[in-house]
């Protein structure tokens, strides 16, 4: 396209109702054809989007599932609240121990 083309005067946008005597029959039935080809399509890929959004929501149920039973078992663990610090052994020898 040179500078001073518009996109409009390149392909010009068809109107059926204004336009349709100046359409061939051919004309017609390949843009019919088009349009089917494109709803086909269209009902295809919103398929395989509700089907991606299922797994997907699956998938995070798994993950908030798994992380809140991991929160839950880790606050029932209760090994680290039976240990005790080792007692001081003061030995009276130490020279550390000054008072």
């Amino acid at each position: 396209m040179q500078a001073g083309e518009k996109s409009g005067e390149f392909m010009p946008k068809v109107n059926l109702e204004k336009d349709k005597s100046k359409l061939k029959y051919a004309d017609l039935m390949y843009m019919k054809q088009a349009e089917e080809v494109a709803v086909y399509r269209a009902l295809r890929y919103r398929k395989t989007r509700n089907r991606c959004t299922v797994a997907g929501i699956s998938l995070a149920c798994l993950v908030v599932g798994i992380y809140a039973y991991t929160i839950h078992a880790v606050k029932q663990e209760t090994f680290l609240d039976d240990l005790n610090e080792p007692e001081k052994i003061i030995d009276p020898n130490s020279k550390s121990n000054l008072s």
